[in-house]
């Protein structure tokens, strides 16, 4: 029996929460750099602290997953976690640029405590989103509904990377004596986890989840099948779609370039990015600025691409625009190596957003339908590895390559960045469509 059509609002609402996640997300890409090494980290050490947010979720997205989708409350499946997990982001956002204070002898050691519990509860936030859009579409609304989230998503991203710029220009200072954030890094982190909050109501007031006989009717669950003993995790882990390994060697080489660009954007362009106006070096404050500009910068294409991906890919198919997207995501990175001027380093950020759309939207859209439904949470939990571990290897790499590699020039790192995406693009010629992999009962 075929789940009934949604309309473009209640698409819109099921993700909306998501757009506030994002705010979040993209202050901490953006600034936990810099507020690392106003602390005194050093930037050979900078992939150890950005290690909390993969571990993060290596360790929680399987567990909400598989713990909500066996959960039935009179607020739905999903919605208690996404829900619980927006308060404590709300929190951590709130504490993170407070580090300094909340343990003055040490603030190092409280920023990563913070920003592993931050990491922990955007991840408790964010994974059920995604099973979510899996759970109440039907399999012709799919890929429109992960299109719809990946556009919200970049348009939190433009929000969160501006913040700090929109703080300057009402005045807030962007400098700050060593060893305390900057006042418009403060302001940001304050604001954004007001607006998290606010949207993640919206999505779990508006969104009614179909309680379990409709949910097994919808997805053609035998009475017998419900209440069967549901599988272990390791049960699960072993019968992964064929679908999910191959993407996993893509996700690899995309992820861990896009984990290269928000650890080393930074330091790469600090010292050598250049006034438009004046042609003279940018100082750090107004670099830093500047790199919550470029980080801005690119969900813009991504949501411009998010309006047409789903039409090109009924087109042409999944598999050939997600190639296409981590091609051009090749030549934004290695034009990130090549260019100084600020506003000429926009331009290879087009190309950066429109391979994060493809990235975002073509291998969920893949994937929902190779897994079957009462299994989607833990998928989408486990199916998360293929992003943290690329991060987590690069986080536990990165410091080693660039400094004995690389002599400590970070913009080699983004021309690694560049390799691993064209790899990524590659390899996308070994995916198969889920619609014909779909997982086997268990």
């Amino acid at each position: 029996m075929n789940k009934p059509k949604l309309s473009f609002w209640q698409i819109w609402n099921l993700s909306f929460g998501f757009l506030g996640v994002q705010i979040g997300y993209s202050l901490q890409n953006s600034n936990t750099s810099s507020i690392f090494e106003s602390l005194g980290a050093d930037v050979s050490h900078l992939s150890y602290f950005w290690l909390a947010a993969p571990l993060a979720g290596m360790v929680v997205q399987p567990i909400i997953g598989l713990f909500s989708d066996g959960t039935w409350t009179r607020f739905g499946r999903r919605i208690p976690y996404i829900l619980g997990g927006a308060v404590i982001s709300t929190i951590a956002l709130m504490l993170m640029p407070n580090c300094p204070r909340l343990l003055a002898f040490a603030p190092l050691a409280m920023g990563a405590f913070i920003l592993l519990f931050m990491d922990l509860s955007f991840n408790v936030t964010m994974q059920p989103f995604r099973a979510l859009v899996a759970d109440m579409l039907d399999d012709s609304q799919k890929t429109r509904g992960y299109v719809v989230q990946t556009f919200l998503i970049n348009l939190g991203a433009v929000v969160g990377a501006i913040l700090p710029l929109l703080m300057t220009w009402m005045g807030v200072p962007d400098e700050a004596a060593p060893g305390s954030v900057p006042p418009h890094i403060v302001y940001s982190y304050y604001i954004g986890g007001g607006i998290l909050l606010l949207t993640v109501l919206v999505t779990a007031f508006r969104t009614r989840e179909y309680p379990p006989e409709e949910f097994a009717r919808y997805n053609d669950i035998r009475p017998e099948e419900e209440t069967a003993p549901r599988p272990g995790f390791i049960t699960l882990l072993r019968n992964v779609p064929q679908a999910m390994v191959r993407l996993g060697v893509t996700q690899f080489f995309s992820w861990a370039a896009l984990f290269l660009m928000w650890t080393y954007l930074k330091p790469a362009i600090t010292g050598v990015v250049t006034d438009h106006a004046t042609g003279a070096v940018l100082s750090d404050g107004a670099t830093q600025t500047w790199v919550g500009v470029l980080n801005g910068t690119y969900p813009i294409p991504a949501c411009i691409a998010a309006l047409f991906l789903g039409r090109i890919a009924a087109r042409w198919g999944n598999k050939t625009v997600y190639a296409a997207c981590l091609l051009l995501g090749a030549a934004g990175f290695a034009g990130l190596c090549l260019l100084r001027d600020q506003y000429a380093l926009m331009l290879p950020m087009v190309g950066i957003g429109i391979a994060w759309a493809g990235i975002l939207a073509m291998p969920y859209a893949i994937l929902s339908r190779a897994v079957e439904a009462r299994h989607m949470g833990v998928y989408m939990g486990i199916f998360n590895f293929t992003i943290t571990i690329p991060q987590i290897v690069i986080g536990l790499t990165g410091g080693a390559i660039v400094k004995y590699c690389f002599d400590s020039n970070a913009t080699w790192m983004l021309a690694l960045a560049a390799l691993f995406m064209l790899l990524a693009a590659l390899s996308v010629a070994f995916v198969r469509d889920g619609s014909d992999t779909r997982q086997p009962n268990l």
